[in-house]
């Protein structure tokens, strides 16, 4: 398995998003080659400002790992992390980050580039253009 793979269920994960009304992000964390959280955005199903899909998988995996650090853990988000998710996977100790496309306005590389753990490896770009597209639609659709 590699980081294209994994991104790809990530992109399932977003695609469930936005079938289901939600900003498109979705994220898988994988531990040993296997997924052990898969979550996509729920801010309006939970009308819960804080359930973005990387918040959901990094406690779904803690509670999958019975601990709180997840530093042998990669997480897989289509999205840049905004700095609230950023802060998380900071405190979680995340191994390893690999996300699909940018984003400029709310990352977090724009407003808090050291909010990550020192050694968490951040890995960028991954179906960049295929996450940026399922995200520039699904806006699109929601201003029509």
């Amino acid at each position: 398995m590699d980081d294209i793979y994994y991104m790809k269920q990530a992109l399932i994960e977003a695609r469930q998003a936005a079938d289901d009304g939600e900003v498109p992000v979705g994220a898988v964390v994988v531990c040993q080659d296997r997924i052990i959280a898969r979550a996509h955005n729920l801010t309006e199903t939970l009308t819960d400002v804080t359930a973005h899909a990387e918040m959901l998988a990094l406690t779904a995996a803690a509670s999958t790992l019975g601990g709180k650090y997840l530093n042998s853990c990669t997480l897989y988000v289509t999205i840049e992390p905004c700095v609230m998710c950023a802060g998380a996977i900071g405190w979680a100790q995340l191994g390893r980050l690999v996300f699909g496309a940018e984003d400029e306005k709310r990352g977090y590389r724009r407003y808090a580039p050291q909010a990550l753990h020192p050694k968490t490896e951040v890995v960028s770009g991954v179906l960049a253009e295929e996450c940026a597209d399922l995200m520039k639609s699904f806006f699109a659709k929601r201003r029509h």
